[in-house]
């Protein structure tokens, strides 16, 4: 019942609320960040969410497009503006997924949706973490995030499959809201900090 009506009506209402109150909030960062990084205030990237289904992401776009003198783009942490900087801080930059919340591409709670290159890599059981909507934030998240490595990841990840609750997704956010407001293991991105997945080695 909760994870097949009462997950997806809670999302969107949440969704469309939080959209609303923090509006003044966003369209502020949408035009500072819009004008550092030359009229593109987004960030989208293809991702991978529920059943392997592939949707675009959207993020504030938080690094520049600054090149070196062979036109190749510069190290990550040289590309992040000040204001991108506040946002990676303070998790503003996830700001936009509330749209794809509404969409209906994501939930406020799951795995994180991951780069599509991943998914041949997967083993069964990690491939596991696409039977449930991916999040916003998720068990995996508030266990680590980066400071753990992906096989870990992945088995939280298909914990909260197994598990997946309204007691465990408030407990999820409950987590999130006092990670964020006190910075505890939470590093710039969801990804620059970790090396890319190519399988598990056995």
């Amino acid at each position: 019942m909760y994870s097949n009506f009462l997950k997806r009506l809670i999302d969107f209402t949440a969704a469309l609320l939080s959209l609303i109150l923090i509006s003044p909030i966003f369209l502020v960062l949408i035009i500072i960040l819009g004008i550092s990084n030359d009229g593109k205030p987004f960030f989208k990237q293809l991702r991978t969410g529920k059943r392997g289904k592939l949707f675009t992401i959207l993020k504030l776009k938080t690094m520049n497009d600054k090149t070196d003198a062979n036109g190749e783009l510069l190290p990550a942490m040289e590309r992040v503006t000040k204001t991108g900087d506040v946002c990676r801080k303070y998790s503003l930059d996830e700001i936009p997924q509330l749209l794809n919340i509404l969409k209906g591409d994501m939930s406020l709670i799951g795995p994180r949706p991951l780069l599509p290159q991943y998914l041949e890599h997967y083993s069964k059981e990690q491939n596991r973490r696409h039977d449930v909507m991916p999040g916003i934030s998720g068990w995996a998240q508030i266990n680590g995030r980066n400071t753990i490595s992906w096989e870990q990841k992945f088995k939280y990840d298909v914990y909260y499959v197994d598990n997946q609750s309204f007691l465990l997704d408030l407990k999820i956010i409950l987590k999130t809201i006092d990670k964020v407001i006190n910075r505890k293991d939470i590093n710039s991105s969801e990804t620059m900090d970790m090396p890319t997945f190519t399988g598990t080695k056995i």
